[in-house]
């Protein structure tokens, strides 16, 4: 079999396995979407969607990790394909952590509003900050799709603003709460909310970091922005 053929077969297996990945990234934002929606409305009408796609998005999980080790074994890749093969690998695990917390959040807006205690607390911060995230989760698998390195900078950049917010927040309903203990109950399901959305971002900043890697071939994992925005220049 010659060389050229070999090369094209490992295309197709790279561009299938690319396209398993972004099955599943759209499966997860759209999970981020609808949680972000039903926590502005306290509608449990679509967190049944949410459910039934985390199995989705497991069986993705489950399928991709199996196909990348029968690449590994078959085409025994190097340098930049070895490297794409291993994100592909952590950025799965990250979508599949990003699905979670969709689903932590469900439930917690589910038990939100079966205590009756919707809209007892000022959320417009934390609705600003699942913006953000859902923001940064969409524009890393664009970025990934595009393999492009500096929105992938931008990404990590913004991650940081989440944080900050969500430290804010999370001051302001210790406040609610040693105000008027009636709201302790909602404000303890806000905060795993706000934290689980915090992890998205995270989450987010994690794909950034391995699209780096994938191009650059730099780890950047643990580093400063001034580090990471040196290498992508």
């Amino acid at each position: 079999m010659s060389d050229k053929h070999l090369a094209s077969q490992f295309d197709d297996d790279l561009n299938n396995i690319s396209s398993k990945l972004m099955e599943m990234g759209g499966l997860v934002e759209m999970q981020v979407k609808l949680a972000n929606q039903a926590l502005k409305s306290f509608s449990l009408d679509q967190l049944q969607d949410i459910f039934d796609a985390e199995e989705k998005v497991d069986l993705l999980e489950v399928e991709i990790d199996s196909e990348l080790a029968a690449i590994i074994v078959r085409r025994q890749p190097a340098a930049r394909d070895l490297r794409l093969l291993l994100a592909i690998s952590k950025i799965t695990t990250n979508l599949e952590r990003t699905g979670d917390e969709s689903h932590k959040i469900a439930k917690r807006i589910r038990s939100i509003v079966e205590l009756g205690e919707a809209r007892k607390i000022a959320l417009g911060d934390l609705h600003a900050i699942f913006d953000m995230s859902a923001s940064l989760i969409h524009r890393a698998l664009d970025a990934f799709a595009r393999l492009d390195v500096i929105a992938a900078a931008n990404i990590y950049k913004e991650d940081d603003l989440i944080d900050r917010e969500f430290k804010g927040f999370t001051r302001k309903l210790i406040t609610y709460m040693a105000e008027d203990p009636h709201t302790i109950s909602s404000s303890l399901d806000l905060l795993f909310i706000a934290k689980a959305v915090e992890r998205i971002g995270d989450h987010a900043k994690n794909i950034a970091e391995f699209i780096i890697y994938i191009v650059k071939g730099t780890d950047v994992r643990h580093s400063s922005l001034t580090h990471i925005e040196s290498v992508v220049q």
